[in-house]
């Protein structure tokens, strides 16, 4: 593909953008900044913005069945109501709060929250004592994947049937066997490890051909990988970190990319949110189920 034109959508500013998530029933892009506690919506057809601010840092977030979100807080994950500003704890996934915070988190479709966690050190003191879990409507935590720095880059297939999942310090991405019936996992397979230079794996997403794009956070590069870890696409950013992409607009064709800013001084558009024409549309997320009884 030829490399697209990068345009910034938003001018957030935000210390750590991360976990855009498209809702199409309000036609607008929630994201969050995670040290500032913050989830932004902004409305790109008439540049509406909101924000709902929370007394952690909030990592990721899902859009749920019910119109609520379901939202990674500090070690914890809470239910809240844009419409109203209600919120409630449905699981304390991490007790070791803040040496270990909740980080990327995406709905699968299983219609459950998985969550990783991050050692929340200096880089070079993390240890592999951070995890991948799966939080249902119930409450209900299982820990699926151990042994990880900084769990990342959650993506499903378009089929459901393969789920990505990257260690931003390993630096590695895996793809797993997914029932998308139980939320089972197997079969884990290493596709690749990306370098520094080329920029090691932050958020991820898919899209409708079943490949993978990646942040590439060290490098300011959006990577676009195959199934089996092919790097197909190396697209050039305007800003060196880049942390998930994600599909949105109509018909899912167009792709959003927060960014941090590693500074308080960084230029612009460190901080802000990217938008591109990704040539191709986005494998549709997953809605959290909490229309369970």
């Amino acid at each position: 593909m030829s490399t697209p034109e990068i345009r910034v959508a938003l001018e957030a500013r935000c210390s750590t953008g991360e976990s855009p998530v498209w809702d199409e029933v309000n036609s607008r892009l929630l994201f969050a900044d995670i040290p500032a506690g913050i989830i932004h919506a902004f409305t790109p057809s008439t540049g509406e913005r909101r924000q709902w601010h929370f007394d952690r840092p909030v990592a990721s977030l899902g859009l749920a069945r019910s119109g609520r979100l379901v939202v990674a807080v500090g070690g914890d994950v809470v239910m809240f109501d844009p419409a109203t500003g209600a919120r409630s704890l449905l699981a304390t996934v991490e007790t070791n709060f803040p040496e270990l915070r909740l980080n990327d988190g995406k709905v699968g479709p299983d219609g459950a929250f998985w969550v990783g966690t991050m050692h929340d050190v200096a880089s070079a003191d993390r240890k592999p004592i951070a995890a991948l879990y799966r939080v249902d409507a119930h409450g209900t935590v299982e820990r699926k994947v151990e042994g990880l720095k900084v769990s990342n880059g959650l993506a499903w297939s378009p089929d459901g049937r393969s789920m990505f999942h990257t260690d931003s310090a390993g630096p590695w991405i895996d793809r797993w066997d997914f029932d998308p019936a139980t939320g089972a996992i197997s079969n884990r397979t290493r596709i690749a490890t990306p370098s520094n230079e080329e920029g090691r794996p932050d958020g991820g997403a898919c899209d409708v051909d079943g490949n993978y794009w990646s942040s590439g956070v060290s490098a300011g590069f959006l990577n676009r990988f195959s199934r089996d870890g092919i790097m197909l696409a190396h697209i050039p950013l305007p800003t060196p970190g880049p942390t998930m992409p994600c599909f949105a607009g109509e018909g899912l064709r167009t792709l959003y990319l927060t960014t941090l800013r590693r500074s308080a001084d960084a230029p612009p558009p460190s901080g802000d949110v990217l938008v591109l024409d990704p040539g191709v549309a986005g494998a549709k997320v997953g809605l959290f189920a909490d229309d369970l009884p």
